[in-house]
């Protein structure tokens, strides 16, 4: 199998994972091969809790994920940055800390290095104010760093790896048999179509007629699906022309189209191929090349660690420090966690008490905890 059909191939299993979630352990496995890596994790974390979720995971020990989970989460340096990055952007751990401060960090020493592993690639699939779902892969000493033909699997799997991930969450089934998809998902909250290349709609959903019928969001051109919002109109247009050149050829087009802009209806559609793999079935009973979920969403907010950043105009070092300071101890306690000498560390604490208006510890947690509180208002 040459590259192309191993991508393709790929593509098509990921997205019959949209559908039948037990497909998820073997569709991680072969992208591990294909990047190549030497394991690799679906997982949400939260910022406020400090813990995590793991959905599915190829290659690492299952005492290295349950130490993780007790310990390590709370004194991992690279998660408090990695919520910053924008969604779908693909970072490997040295965009996102310095390799030698990463390097003298206790995480890295207690947890990376017994197992192994000496880089990783990872890129936020979804964010909440509060938690994000992330996929991450990591190479071992035999894989070597992250290369250009690492980084470059990676930018072909990513987009296709969380457009399943928002449909799975969308229909929230355990299995869906993709022969009988408009039948198994008629009742579903969220509104569906089955529409060919040019957006001729060949099924919907009771919940997708009760969208055209109000219009707000989406309507009828003719036999045609059209988005009322011009941008979200050509966006859809070109997913659908896209699913029928096949799963490889949609790329990044139709996984969250963004159909209305106010806040008090947000609505997001996402477009599933079914033109390969066992979708193929469906597409070929209703003649339609894709599926379109539309349903409405919460529109994404900062997280409370972003809003304070941006608040206090703090760096992210600072904003590190802070946040260790914080959840961990004192400046001894921090040092090795955050992988920088004591006297650095005083050095941002120094600019934290300035920029915050604060002089101890015992107020950073308090202006810590304000910003966390739900029905908190931000200092003025």
């Amino acid at each position: 199998m040459n590259e192309t059909e191993q991508v393709s191939h790929l593509i098509g299993e990921v997205y019959d994972a949209a559908l039948d979630p037990a497909l998820w352990p073997r569709v991680l496995e072969a992208t591990a091969s294909f990047i190549p890596v030497s394991a690799v994790n679906l997982f949400a974390q939260d910022a406020l809790k400090k813990s995590a979720n793991v959905f599915y995971i190829h290659g690492l020990d299952p005492a290295y994920i349950q130490s993780y989970l007790d310990t390590y989460i709370k004194i991992n340096p690279l998660f408090p940055t990695s919520l910053f990055l924008e969604v779908g952007r693909i970072v490997t751990e040295d965009e996102v800390l310095p390799r030698d401060q990463l390097r003298s960090t206790r995480f890295f020493k207690e947890w990376v290095e017994p197992q192994g592993y000496i880089d990783s690639m990872a890129t936020i699939l979804e964010k909440s104010s509060v938690s994000c779902a992330v996929f991450s892969v990591l190479r071992h000493r035999r894989d070597g760093t992250v290369d250009a033909r690492a980084r470059r699997g990676m930018e072909l799997i990513v987009p296709h790896i969380r457009r399943a991930l928002l449909i799975g969450k969308v229909i929230d089934l355990h299995k869906v048999e993709a022969a009988a998809l408009a039948d198994a998902l008629d009742g579903l909250a969220a509104g569906m179509f089955l529409v060919d290349g040019v957006g001729r709609i060949v099924h919907a959903n009771v919940s997708g007629h009760r969208m055209l019928a109000r219009g707000d969001v989406l309507r009828t051109a003719g036999p045609r699906l059209s988005a009322v919002d011009g941008s979200a109109e050509r966006a859809l247009l070109e997913a659908f022309s896209a699913a029928g050149a096949g799963d490889g050829a949609i790329g990044t087009k139709g996984i969250a189209v963004t159909l209305s802009r106010t806040e008090d209806q947000p609505h997001v559609a996402h477009v599933l191929p079914l033109t390969a793999g066992a979708r193929r079935q469906a597409g070929n009973k209703y003649s339609a090349v894709a599926a379109v979920f539309v349903h409405q969403a919460t529109l994404e907010g900062y997280t409370p660690f972003e809003t304070i950043a941006q608040h206090f105009r703090l760096t992210p070092a600072e904003l590190g420090v802070m946040l260790a300071i914080v959840q961990i101890g004192g400046v001894p306690e921090v040092a090795p966690v955050l992988g920088i000498s004591e006297p650095t560390v005083k050095t941002h604490l120094q600019r934290v008490f300035e920029k915050t208006g604060t002089n101890r510890q015992a107020d950073l947690v308090k202006l810590v905890a304000g910003f966390m509180s739900p029905l908190a208002e931000p200092p003025p």
